[in-house]
């Protein structure tokens, strides 16, 4: 070949026959500069992809700050065209290139994994379409069965080039591609110029077969200046006000993430598959592949005899023949495990014939053989390799504290260095590096529970995982913050998970989330649209406002006003009557309480001499009483309203006519039948301490049950059950004993009331069957066959 031309090879990803195109046609041209796709920031650290890493590896490349992060991966497997590329350059001495733009160029923003070759919307959809016309013409289910019935069978290597040109010629046409692909173009393109204007030797390009023909007219157009500096490489943004940190580094990667059947949108499905295919061939690739299913059936206790598997490879054999196959390939072979070992019928379709991830419905046995053919192998660094800062820091800091990642640590908040060993967990947590699980601990920073207990290992996927967390900061600390802040960004508008976002700051001590969090909190509660949400909010909020010590914001300004803000809106959005779903019911009465709370609170940091918060108690309690009086109010919503104001006695004492236990026993006699439970749950949720043991209250209760006829009792009883729940187990055997008292029947067991049913349906149950009964003996003294006062006797 001239060096007036260069040779641009076009490539599937990770497909084993293109790298075997790659590596023949390097050895054999010996060019003097090999061009590939891939980041060109990346080009000054080549060696650091030969230091005798396992395969495979990634190289993950970032941009964060200032409210942007980008992140790509390029992965490289042995079969992997772009990995054949380097290693067969690099031995015949050729000066290797990457040519693609990094990844935090704007073209890069929809393209975490730059060797994706999924169609991007509209621009691409000439290629969809053609390829499925070719699968139609050819009778051939799927995208990558089309693939290997093309080219991944065994064969002259140097044949595959021809064909190869062809199908991505049509694949692409005169289509110009989307607008990032076009800027990408515009850079390979201006590397291959550059190579090209050398005149010193010949030039190789490996790519993307979909930009292999665009790159073959665009190279001559570009735009190259007349000295013989390599081109420039396009520098992150900057902001005026925060720098925007970036950088790449090699990252271990495994099967399990090329997997298209995980989610990437890779060249090439089950990754291990291809491996074998790779190193043993068609005929090889398939006898690892049926030793792999029989072994991982077996293993699973799923049906695969002996006669299944004959079968099995009867079967491909005889598609392949079939499909003009030398031997099975992929496709053949798992059409066969679907005709010999699945027995019933598939409604979700078979998951070779489509791409991404596995579907619902999907019989286990697929998910299993597709699981095997993706493989668990797993990528391992040098331990030379250059590792971000963040790696460093959280080595140190683990050191420090005395934290080693192997087995359950219990750690004891109550002291100044378990509260510093916490922080760094909940660090570690929060950045989701595998190995760190909480097991217990509490779900409030500061709620006064004294341990956590952590369980602490070290699997292969923790060091990939923090270097890619090192994109967000050097240290655990700055990494921590910054990505929790990047998921706060989107959900501005959510109190709950803003509120959610501050405790879980305070639990990391990133108290440098604090006032931007809490300005974002304010503007989303003056608009926030449910009590609900902001009850649960309020009781996140309150508890860090009296003991965060930990974010620094206890007492804090800004957060006062937020509560206070809270505190006004909740009561403004709780008075209005509203129908409360069954689903919504906890929800709602965890609102109430969290509610009560805060005043009960302020009542007793007034009493202290604390004035922090501007909150007009008063209003709280008319509010109470007047949801309370509200006939048109849900059931719950006044019985809850109730309780707030018993459980309020030194604030309520104006108002004594009001809430005592003649006010409560009164406003459920006023129930309807079937809404009976949710006043008591109302009430009991909020006042248990003061009604569970009172005498009246059970009394009170006891005889309203009692006036209810049997239609009435059998409506009431379910939520009855239900609001009789809120009483811890002791309670509720201590006001049995009341009730069994009551009715003089001491010499029954507490059992007798509290032996739980199988459901509300049982208890249902029962009691049609004892209203059945009284109806029989009812009738049976009608007519003179009993006594009248048989059926109390027995």
């Amino acid at each position: 070949m001239s060096a007036r031309e260069p040779c641009i090879v076009g490539v599937r990803h990770h497909s084993p026959a293109c790298a075997r195109l790659v590596a023949a046609r390097i050895a054999a041209l010996r060019p003097r500069y090999v061009l590939i796709e891939g980041p060109a920031d990346f080009n000054g650290r080549l060696d650091e992809l030969f230091l005798g890493h396992a395969l495979p590896l990634a190289i993950y490349s970032y941009l964060s700050g200032a409210g942007v992060q980008r992140g790509s991966w390029t992965p490289f497997a042995e079969h992997s065209p772009e990995w054949q590329a380097l290693t067969t350059a690099r031995a015949i001495g050729a000066q290797l290139r990457f040519i693609d733009l990094p990844a935090w160029h704007s073209a890069m923003d929809d393209q975490p994994n730059r060797y994706a070759d999924a169609p991007e919307a509209d621009h691409e959809a000439r290629a969809e379409a053609y390829e499925r016309a070719l699968g139609e013409r050819l009778a051939i289910d799927g995208r990558d069965a089309l693939w290997d019935h093309l080219f991944e069978q065994d064969g002259d290597v140097d044949a595959l080039a021809l064909p190869l040109d062809t199908h991505f010629r049509q694949l692409r046409g005169d289509d110009p591609g989307s607008p990032g692909n076009a800027a990408r173009e515009t850079m390979m393109a201006r590397w291959i110029a550059w190579a090209m204007a050398r005149g010193d030797g010949e030039v190789l390009v490996v790519c993307g077969g979909y930009h292999a023909p665009a790159l073959a007219r665009r190279w001559r157009d570009a735009d190259v200046a007349a000295t013989r500096d390599e081109p420039a490489v396009p520098k992150p943004p900057a902001t005026e006000e925060t720098p925007l940190r970036h950088g790449s580094f090699l990252v271990p990667y495994s099967f399990k993430r090329l997997d298209a059947f995980q989610g990437y949108a890779s060249g090439m499905s089950s990754p291990l598959y291809y491996q074998w295919l790779w190193e043993d061939g068609s005929a090889g690739a398939g006898r690892q592949l049926l030793r792999g299913i029989a072994e991982r059936l077996r293993a699973r206790r799923l049906t695969a005899s002996t006669a299944d598997l004959i079968a099995l490879q009867t079967h491909a054999l005889g598609l392949a023949r079939l499909r003009g196959h030398a031997e099975p390939l992929r496709a053949d072979w798992l059409d066969a495990v679907a005709a010999a070992l699945l027995k019933d019928a598939q409604e979700a379709p078979l998951p070779w014939t489509y791409r991404g991830t596995i579907r619902p419905g999907t019989a286990p046995l697929l998910v299993e053989v597709m699981d095997v053919l993706a493989g668990d192998r797993r990528g391992r660094l040098a331990p030379a390799t250059p590792r971000p800062p963040l790696l460093d820091s959280v080595e140190q800091e683990l050191a420090a504290l005395g934290i080693t990642l192997d087995g359950e640590r219990e750690i004891d908040l109550l002291v100044p260095h378990g509260r510093r060993q916490s922080r760094v967990l909940h660090r570690l947590l929060l950045l989701g590096i595998p190995g760190v699980t909480r097991v217990q601990g509490p779900s409030l920073a500061l709620s006064g529970e004294r341990s956590e207990r952590w369980r602490l290992a070290q699997p292969l996927e923790q060091q990939a995982a923090l270097i890619e967390a090192g994109a967000y900061g050097a240290t655990l600390a700055d990494a921590a913050r910054a990505l929790l802040e990047e998921k706060l960004r989107s959900v501005r508008d959510d109190v709950v998970a803003l509120a959610q976002g501050l405790n879980t700051a305070a639990l990391a001590g990133l108290a440098a989330v604090g006032d931007a969090l809490l300005a974002d909190l304010r503007a989303a509660i003056a608009t926030a649209p449910r009590f609900d949400a902001l009850g649960q909010a309020l009781g996140v909020l309150y508890p860090l406002f009296r003991h965060g010590e930990l974010l620094d914001v206890a007492g804090a300004p800004l957060l006062a006003a937020v509560i206070e803000a809270a505190y006004d809106r909740a009561l403004w959005l709780y008075e209005p009557p509203a129908a409360i779903a069954e689903a919504e019911s906890f929800a709602h009465l965890r609102a109430v309480i969290a509610l009560r709370d805060l005043v009960r609170g302020r009542h007793a940091d007034a009493g202290e001499g604390r004035q922090d918060l501007q909150l007009e108690l008063p209003r709280a309690l008319a509010v109470f009483a007047r949801k309370a009086h509200d006939t048109g109010a849900a059931p719950l919503s006044r019985g809850a309203a109730l309780g707030a104001l018993l459980s309020l006695p030194q604030l309520s004492q104006d108002m004594a006519d009001t809430v005592d236990l003649t006010a409560a026993i009164a406003l459920l006699g006023g129930i309807a039948a079937a809404s009976l439970g949710d006043a008591v749950a109302g009430l009991l949720a909020l006042a248990r301490e003061q009604l569970a043991q009172e005498p009246a209250f059970i009394a009170g209760i006891d005889a309203l049950v009692a006036a209810l006829d049997d239609t009435d009792f059998l409506r009431a009883l379910p939520a009855l059950r239900g609001a009789f729940a809120w009483l811890p187990a002791r309670e509720r055997g201590r006001l049995a004993s009341a009730l069994l008292q009551l009715h003089d029947a001491t010499h029954l067991s507490q059992r007798a009331l509290t032996a739980p049913l199988a459901g509300d349906a049982d208890a249902v149950a029962l009691a049609r069957l004892a209203q059945q009964e009284r109806r029989v003996w009812d009738a049976l003294a009608h007519w003179g066959l009993v006594a009248a006062d048989t059926e109390r006797a027995a």
